[in-house]
């Protein structure tokens, strides 16, 4: 069979998918196209590693959270951290906090782990709940949809904000981390169900899903095999993008203080007694706030990216 020079051409201009072009090795190739990733994938690691090493960073820093350095602070001008830029120098890398003369290194990245533990750790629990009850919805239908539905319903009519600040003030003896994990997650999870019910409820009439149930598989199996790698990817664009909401209502419920309760830091609870010296000391407002706009940022920047991956139907919408 011969070949003409039009042919020879067609073939040699046409587009060659490259080998292993399955939609998670698209997506890996698309990320690492944007800039816009790259900085936000830089940032959270960053952020993450400092919160791991918190510990090690504060002794590096020579400074525990809760140690005070009279020396730092001027006692005649109501606590005034001594030098510029609210103290920075080489004892103490980002200044002290006014009055006290606590490191704000070594509170920052305590901070941090405090903070990311917290929205990590409920968007985990979120994330589970929330899958878990969607794909039954979905792919029971019937009595089920409707009861957990209407769970959802009911969950989500609440005022959240406000139901998390009356169950906080309330709890006084409770562990305030373990407690705000609770209480986020509880409000948290109807989001992800409702989107992941969705996902369910169009794939499991595809003829994968059928072929497997009338080929003797059970509900587990097509649930685990069949339905959930289905659901993945919506998931996971969902999930980086309500990790900085869980790190904002940390923050906020800490700046209302009905959060974390010192000694422990938080970014919250650091920009509210920030709030009592901006005019005298603005470092001690500025850096915890940059951290908490930070990371809220780089997590934001990179779930868009992957919603617009992983799931471009509902970025779309």
């Amino acid at each position: 069979m011969f070949t003409t020079a039009a042919d020879s051409d067609t073939t040699a201009t046409a587009p060659r998918t490259p080998t292993g072009s399955g939609p998670w090795q698209l997506a890996r190739r698309e990320l690492r196209r944007r800039a816009s990733v790259k900085v936000s994938l830089v940032i959270v690691a960053a952020f993450l590693l400092m919160a791991a090493g918190a510990p090690l960073l504060s002794a590096l820093g020579g400074w525990s959270p809760d140690e005070f350095d009279k020396s730092a602070v001027d006692p005649y001008l109501g606590g005034k951290p001594l030098g510029p830029l609210g103290g920075i120098s080489a004892d103490h890398w980002l200044g002290v906090e006014p009055v006290t003369g606590r490191d704000l290194f070594a509170r920052v990245v305590h901070g941090a782990q405090v903070s990311l533990l917290i929205a990590l750790t409920a968007t985990a629990i979120v994330v589970v709940a929330g899958t878990a009850a969607g794909i039954a919805a979905g792919y029971f239908g019937g009595r089920t949809d409707a009861v957990l539905s209407r769970l959802m319903d009911l969950t989500m009519s609440f005022p959240s904000l406000i139901f998390m600040i009356a169950m906080m003030s309330v709890a006084k003896d409770i562990n305030r981390i373990v407690l705000m994990i609770a209480v986020i997650g509880l409000f948290g999870w109807p989001g992800v169900a409702r989107v992941v019910r969705g996902q369910t409820l169009s794939l499991k009439h595809r003829e994968y899903v059928d072929a497997a149930r009338v080929g003797g598989s059970s509900s587990w199996r097509i649930l685990t095999r069949d339905i959930l790698p289905g659901v993945a990817g919506p998931v996971i664009a969902y999930t980086t993008l309500i990790i900085p909401g869980m790190i904002s209502t940390e923050a906020a419920l800490s700046y209302l203080g009905v959060g974390v309760r010192p000694p422990t830091p938080s970014w919250g609870q650091m920009i509210a007694e920030s709030v009592s010296f901006y005019d005298t000391d603005p470092m001690y407002f500025v850096i915890p706030s940059a951290c908490l706009f930070l990371t809220v940022l780089a997590f934001t920047l990179l779930g868009d990216a992957l919603r617009d991956i992983l799931d471009p139907r509902g970025s779309r919408i």
